[in-house]
């Protein structure tokens, strides 16, 4: 059913030409924001529209387009509310100026160790004191990997018969990055 649901997905994009390209790029741009659907769907579907190397790089700029536009929508028109609500609680100061210091750092290391969601990353950066650029360039660099390892396991699901071997692998490395991930979610938000 998933494996239906990505070439579903992509043969409905490219029924309808250019324009399904577009769209199937923009979708990147929509989950990015809104995570309607896991993003290996999607990477998967923009894999088989525009083959592999074309649909990773489709699904990393749009990927990181979608979380600088998400960014700064969430700075612009929510960070002085979440800055008021905050101030009332002083522990939180602390990881504000930890942010506000070391911001790219977190940003890169969050990108690529998925400790939280993307979308929140997104969001967090934005009404916390992250600086746009390190917010910028942490994203640009951390989610390579992670988009690059995204990509490829939907390129591999669709060819499993090919690519078993190398898929089991992609899921173990995936795998590994979620419990490392949740070890450091764990020990972070317990203290």
């Amino acid at each position: 059913m998933f494996l239906w649901n990505i070439r579903h997905l992509s043969d409905e994009l490219n029924s309808f030409g250019w324009y399904g390209h577009v769209v199937g790029a923009l979708l990147v741009v929509l989950q990015t924001i809104v995570p309607f659907v896991p993003f290996v769907v999607v990477a998967g579907a923009n894999v088989l529209l525009f083959g592999f190397w074309g649909g990773f790089i489709v699904n990393y700029i749009f990927s990181c387009l979608g979380a600088i536009i998400a960014f700064f929508v969430a700075r612009n028109y929510g960070q002085t509310w979440v800055q008021n609500k905050l101030s009332k609680y002083s522990h939180l100061e602390v990881i504000n100026e930890k942010l506000e210091r070391h911001g790219l750092l977190y940003i890169l290391l969050s990108r690529v160790i998925p400790v939280v969601p993307s979308f929140a990353i997104n969001l967090i950066s934005a009404v916390l004191k992250v600086r746009r650029r390190d917010f910028i360039i942490g994203s640009i660099i951390g989610k390579f990997p992670m988009i690059w390892l995204e990509s490829m396991i939907g390129h591999d699901l669709l060819h499993f018969h090919k690519y078993k071997g190398r898929l089991l692998i992609l899921v173990g490395i995936f795998l590994i990055t979620l419990l490392i991930g949740n070890y450091y979610k764990k020990k972070w938000f317990t203290k």
